[in-house]
């Protein structure tokens, strides 16, 4: 099992500046942000990372000054995804993947296809692919699940298929992924909110959105839970679980950069289409922090 993707990731926003430039000072306070609250590693143009409206250029950019900001504190995932399988490959090509660790990869989107050609779809990637691969289902945003047979098939048949974050919130899913899997493959939640279940049944930790603005309270729940204590994790899983919910109400990742505003760590600024959350979210979401004891009212 690689340790290196056990317990906190955190799938880092992409700060812009008002005019939608990258944010490149905040993308660095953010990222310290992330490393002094203790998380194990970090994953850059994930989903929260709005990726799909980064262009290519961008995303070179980004990706070095994602490592040079590091510094080799904490390992370093690249998202790489799409829904035509030779363009994924070719941007897997185009990258240069010195400082980055893995790769995170979502099953096709749209297109709605198969299970036969989800697997064809990553075969053609560990095929090529010069880092270990973590798969990424999340049928909300792709419109198919990659069933738990799929995933077992890929991580028997392919080595540097290494894990699979898993976002179906489907726990008998996640149960049949966990019993029947290699012993080296590693289940991560992609769901906040599910953490502490996926861990108690053998999860490994979570790629983590709520990890943006809390590491170090995140983190608290993670390791606990990792470690068996479960009355520290389920605290701190119900402290945090109502401001984890608003974070999702308006979409992602609209929370969670409101909340990093609200912290001084970086602007809220969205691509469109994505948009702001409302005053009345945003209300909650200062209401929720307070709750916590994040912020004072």
């Amino acid at each position: 099992m690689d340790d290196r993707f056990r317990g906190l990731g955190v799938a880092l926003v992409t700060p812009f500046l008002p005019k939608g430039n990258i944010d490149h000072a905040g993308l660095e306070r953010l990222i310290d942000h992330q490393i002094a609250g203790g998380v194990d590693y970090v994953v850059s143009m994930g989903t929260t990372g709005e990726s799909v409206t980064l262009t290519k250029a961008e995303k070179k950019e980004l990706l070095a000054q994602t490592i040079g900001f590091v510094r080799n504190r904490v390992p370093v995932v690249l998202g790489v995804g799409g829904n035509s399988t030779a363009e994924v490959v070719e941007n897997l090509n185009a990258f240069d993947m010195d400082g980055v660790d893995a790769i995170l990869s979502v099953s096709p989107y749209y297109n709605k296809p198969t299970q036969e050609g989800i697997y064809q779809h990553y075969k053609a990637i560990a095929q090529v692919a010069l880092r270990p691969i973590i798969l990424y289902n999340v049928p909300g945003r792709t419109a198919s699940n990659m069933t738990a047979e799929t995933t077992l098939r890929l991580a028997k048949d392919f080595r540097n298929i290494i894990a699979i974050k898993e976002a179906s919130a489907d726990l008998d899913q996640m149960g049949r992924i966990l019993k029947h899997k290699p012993k080296d493959f590693m289940l991560i939640s992609g769901d906040d909110a599910l953490t502490l279940p996926i861990i108690a049944m053998g999860g490994v930790g979570v790629i983590s959105v709520v990890g943006n603005a809390l590491p170090a309270e995140f983190g608290t729940l993670v390791k606990a839970a990792l470690k068996g204590d479960l009355d520290t994790a389920r605290r701190e899983h119900l402290r945090l679980l109502e401001l984890i919910g608003l974070l999702f109400a308006e979409g992602n990742p609209g929370g969670i950069k409101h909340v990093l505003k609200v912290l001084g760590l970086c602007g809220d600024t969205l691509r469109l289409p994505l948009v702001n959350v409302s005053e009345a979210t945003a209300g909650k979401l200062y209401q929720a922090l307070a709750d916590a004891d994040v912020v004072r009212l």
